[in-house]
C-alpha cells in the first residue's frame, strides 16, 4: 500500500468516525453538558421560575453552609447511606452465591432475585404502602398471624422515626440488589473451578474456601458495588418522596428532596441549584476514590 492511499483510506476512516460519532456528541452536549454549565450559571444568581432575578455571586454557596435544613437532610442521606449500602452489598453477594450453586432451580432464583428491579419506584412504593399499612396492611397482619407481636399491638411502619426508616431501607434493598447480584454472579464465574477442586481435595470446609478463595478474589468487585451503592445511594430520592414525604416531619427527607422542594416549592432555583453542586461535589470525590482503588486491583 502506497503513502498517498495510507492517507486517502484513513482519511476516509476518520470521516466515516465522524458522522457516527456526531450525533451522539450533539445529543450529549445538548442534554448533559449544557445543563451542567447553566446550572452552574443559575447558581450564581437569584432565580426563581419566572427566570433570571439578579446576580448574587457566592451568596447562595454561602447560604447552604449555615442552612441547618441542609445539614439535617445531608444527615439524613448519609444515615440512608450508611444503613443501605452494607445490607444491600452483603445480602447481594449471598445470593449471589446461592444462585452460582449447580441447581435445577438456578435460572428461577436468578430471575426471582432481579426480577424487583425491573418494576418502577411507584409500584415499589405502592408495594411498601400497602404492605406496611396499619390494621389493615399485611405485614402487620402477618405478625398478628404467627403472634410475634400481640394483637392489641399495631407498629406504625410508616410514621415512627425507627420504623420508617427500617422500612425505607429494606424496601429499598430488595428493589435494588438485582444488578448488584448480577456483578457478584459474573464475578464469581469468572473463578477458575481448579481452585475449588484443590481446595476440595486438601479437605477444607465450605466456610474456609469461601473466606479463603472466594471473597479474596472478589474483592475488586466488592469495591465496585459499594461504591457504585453509595453515589446511587446519596442520590435517592423517589421511594422516600412516595413512601414517607421525607416524614414524619423531616427526619427521611434526603438532600434531593430537599433540592427539589427548594426549587419548585420555594421558587428558588438559584440556592437549590448550589446545593445540588455541594451534592455534585460529594459524588465527584466518592467517584475519584472508586477509580483509584479499581485502577490499583488491575
Amino acid at each position: 500500500m502506497t503513502k498517498k492511499t495510507f492517507h486517502q483510506n484513513g482519511g476516509r476512516t476518520w470521516f466515516i468516525v465522524f458522522w457516527f460519532i456526531l450525533p451522539f456528541t450533539v445529543l450529549y452536549s445538548a442534554f448533559t453538558i449544557w445543563p451542567v454549565i447553566q446550572g452552574v450559571i443559575v447558581s450564581f444568581h437569584r432565580w426563581g421560575l419566572m427566570g433570571k432575578q439578579g446576580w448574587v455571586g457566592l451568596e447562595n454557596y454561602q447560604k447552604f453552609l449555615g442552612d441547618r435544613f441542609f445539614w439535617q437532610a445531608m444527615q439524613n442521606t448519609t444515615l440512608f447511606v450508611v444503613m443501605t449500602v452494607p445490607l444491600l452489598v452483603v445480602s447481594a453477594f449471598f445470593l449471589a452465591v446461592l444462585a452460582n450453586r449447580p441447581s435445577r432451580a438456578k435460572r428461577f432464583l436468578r430471575a426471582s432475585y432481579y426480577l424487583p428491579s425491573i418494576l418502577s419506584v411507584s409500584v415499589v412504593s405502592f408495594i411498601t404502602i400497602y404492605m406496611a399499612s396499619p390494621y389493615m396492611g399485611f405485614l402487620n397482619q402477618l405478625l398478628h398471624s404467627l403472634h410475634i407481636i400481640p394483637a392489641e399491638v399495631e407498629p406504625m411502619w410508616l410514621s415512627k422515626t425507627a420504623l420508617v426508616r427500617l422500612t425505607l431501607v429494606v424496601t429499598t434493598v430488595w428493589w435494588t440488589l438485582g444488578f448488584s447480584m448480577l456483578l457478584f454472579l459474573s464475578a464469581l464465574q469468572d473463578i477458575p473451578e481448579q481452585l475449588y477442586e484443590a481446595a476440595k481435595i486438601d479437605g477444607a470446609p465450605s466456610w474456609r474456601v469461601l473466606l479463603s478463595i472466594t471473597i479474596p478474589i472478589l474483592g475488586p468487585t466488592f469495591a465496585l458495588v459499594t461504591f457504585l451503592q453509595i453515589i446511587a445511594s446519596f442520590k435517592v430520592f423517589g421511594q422516600i418522596y412516595l413512601i414517607s414525604g421525607g416524614g414524619p416531619g423531616t427526619v427521611t427527607r434526603p438532600i434531593i428532596q430537599y433540592i427539589y422542594t427548594t426549587a419548585f416549592t420555594k421558587n428558588n432555583l438559584g440556592y437549590a441549584s448550589a446545593m445540588s453542586y455541594a451534592l455534585f461535589l460529594i459524588l465527584i470525590v466518592f467517584s475519584l476514590i472508586q477509580l483509584r482503588i479499581q485502577n490499583k486491583k488491575d
